[in-house]
């Protein structure tokens, strides 16, 4: 991804250039997923086979469901413009097109201050409910 207009680097004079900036589409991506993290009820999702959460995913080194993971993200960038996609588990019994909704907010908020990137969109899939955790604390 290379930033330009986004970050003010084509409005200088050509003495005045610095250069580019390209930050790589797995650097958007952990900046998205750590976002979505700062959401108190979103976490990562337990990883799926043919629609079906593997019960021993844990054991094999695999995430499972859990609100201190951060959620699995995935990015496309063009030019200054990005498409963010998160699987994401939402703690029981919170509202899940509310906590789908802050994480979407969070996110395209803290990519786009981060990066200068302009986010497009943000797709969110919810793959499982987290059980028996209790929210984090967020220090704000």
């Amino acid at each position: 991804m290379t930033v330009g207009e986004a970050v003010g680097v084509s409005s200088r004079s050509e003495d005045e250039y610095l250069g580019r900036l390209h930050i790589h589409d797995r650097v958007v991506e952990k900046i998205a997923a750590r976002a979505a993290r700062e959401i108190a009820e979103a976490g990562s999702a337990a990883p799926r086979v043919l629609g079906r959460t593997l019960p021993w995913s844990g054991r094999l080194g695999t995430r499972s469901a859990d609100l201190d993971a951060p959620p699995k993200a995935s990015v496309e960038v063009e030019g200054s413009v990005s498409r963010i996609e998160l699987s994401i588990g939402v703690r029981w019994p919170a509202s899940i097109p509310d906590v789908a909704a802050r994480v979407r907010d969070q996110v395209r908020t803290r990519v786009s201050h981060l990066t200068g990137l302009h986010v497009q969109e943000v797709e969110i899939t919810v793959d499982d409910l987290i059980l028996n955790q209790a929210p984090r604390a967020r220090v704000r």
